[in-house]
């Protein structure tokens, strides 16, 4: 015999068991539910004794019962397991759920209810002078201390106040203060990461952790806004020339804007830090743009199409040898806090406004070209991007919610603007730039900007429009 055997013959003599030889049939079992009623019910206690035999007579009639949904088949749900000894008064109490054993039990619950709402009741009459107002007419009572305050009780009738009433007593005071300070306080900005909570990729619940850790970053990624006056062969307009360069080689090679800009601050950053010579400027420019397209991309362009690029120029060894030269120079520090990061972060306020949102990126990329701009922060050029764009459109005013997600105000916002109403406002310098944004992909971004701006810079006290941006730097 398997060793299983003796073990299911002890199952089966248990008296708890459900599969216990004892079957019922459904019209046994219906004719015992119609004796159970009929039977007068015992007391709300029972003995050990009686309780064992009703936990026997439900384990009999369980499998019978199933067309039972009442809460003796809920009770007895529990029967076709062992019984633990040391739950047996619990299940006693269900063994006989009949109409007559409820009554019993409820009306000793109710008494005990009825007893503390008639104390509540009594005190509250006393405390609020309802005896005094008995016989006039029924009128809404605001507050009990008021009422008590202006009719004072009886000493007879009157009760001291329990902790309740003055708990509730104080109630409406707060709630009437609520409004006041209501007021009085600043509006809060909407949450807008609370409608992509549902979104894994949007990470809502760790957005405003990741751009304040930008923020701080962005302080120590910034260049020397001074370091073409340890340049000896370099200018400022050569800059210029190189970065509308790469921004042709950007779109040729369609890469994504993170690419672009953080070249111009890899160029910028070594630049600050290394003396180049004039014939090399363009080896740093397209080794900034290979070093770029690897962090941001993911599909690089080869080196062989950077060679090229450079019409030959420069072989792939020396861009290779010179990658090693940059990064060494950088410590390998590529963690640029890109402003696209921070134009998406103010466009979410704005509710993904494609006009906006594009413009802005055309007026963001003029802080590449301008060396103006090195001094200010990323997010403070996508703050100003945004501001102008949406004053260009006539989008409203820089309410709450924007200034939260851009992080400046319209006043700290107002010396980037200008600067980059000034740039529009004079003759164009550089055409790469000019002719990518004057493309339907991107709504002739450059036209509708330079023609808003020289129609109103004298309302940004520019009056010089006539002398090009060289001239002035």
């Amino acid at each position: 015999m398997p060793p299983g055997r003796p073990a299911r013959q002890r199952l089966v003599s248990n008296e708890n068991d459900e599969n216990s030889s004892t079957r019922m049939t459904r019209a046994k079992a219906a004719a015992l539910n119609v004796e159970e009623l009929a039977v007068p019910s015992k007391g709300a206690l029972q003995t050990k004794k009686t309780a064992a035999n009703t936990i026997v007579a439900g384990a009999q009639r369980k499998r019978a019962a199933l067309g039972d949904v009442s809460n003796v088949g809920k009770a007895d749900g529990t029967d076709g397991k062992k019984g633990a000894p040391g739950k047996v008064g619990l299940v006693s109490k269900a063994a006989h759920p009949t109409g007559v054993q409820k009554n019993t039990t409820r009306p000793a619950s109710r008494a005990a209810l009825s007893t503390k709402d008639n104390s509540k009741t009594e005190s509250k009459r006393t405390g609020s002078g309802a005896g005094a107002l008995a016989a006039g007419p029924k009128r809404k009572v605001v507050s009990s201390t008021s009422v008590a305050a202006k009719e004072e009780p009886t000493v007879e009738e009157a009760e001291p106040p329990t902790a309740e009433d003055d708990a509730k007593a104080a109630a409406p005071k707060a709630d009437e203060a609520a409004p006041e300070m209501e007021e009085k306080t600043k509006p809060l900005p909407a949450d807008l990461d609370r409608e992509d909570l549902d979104d894994p990729l949007m990470v809502a619940e760790y957005a405003t952790e990741i751009f304040e850790y930008l923020r701080d970053l962005e302080v120590r990624s910034i260049p020397n806004p001074q370091y073409m006056s340890h340049q000896d062969d370099l200018e400022w307009k050569t800059r210029g020339i190189l970065i509308d360069w790469l921004i042709e080689v950007h779109t040729r090679f369609h890469l994504l804007p993170e690419t672009l800009f953080l070249a111009v601050n890899i160029i910028d950053r070594f630049l600050s830090e290394k003396v180049v010579q004039l014939d090399r400027l363009q080896l740093v420019g397209i080794t900034a743009m290979f070093v770029a397209s690897k962090y941001e991309e993911v599909l690089s362009p080869h080196v062989e199409n950077f060679k090229r690029i450079t019409d030959n120029g420069f072989s792939e060894a020396e861009i290779l040898s010179a990658e090693r030269f940059v990064l060494s120079t950088l410590n390998y520090n590529l963690s640029y806090p890109n402003p696209m990061n921070f134009l998406r972060r103010v466009s979410k306020a704005d509710n993904y406004d494609i006009q906006s949102r594009t413009i802005g990126k055309y007026l963001m990329e003029i802080s590449l070209l301008d060396h103006r701009f090195m001094a200010y922060r990323p997010s403070h050029c996508a703050a100003a991007a945004m501001y102008l764009a949406r004053l260009m459109l006539d989008r409203g005013e820089w309410d709450e919610t924007l200034e939260h997600y851009a992080g400046y105000t319209e006043e700290e916002i107002e010396p980037t603007v200008e600067l980059m109403v000034d740039y529009l406002a004079r003759p164009v310098v550089h055409e790469a730039f000019f002719k990518k944004y004057a493309s339907k992909k991107f709504l002739k971004a450059s036209i509708l900007a330079r023609q808003w701006a020289k129609k109103n810079a004298p309302l940004f006290g520019i009056t010089d429009t006539d002398l090009s941006l060289d001239q002035i730097s």
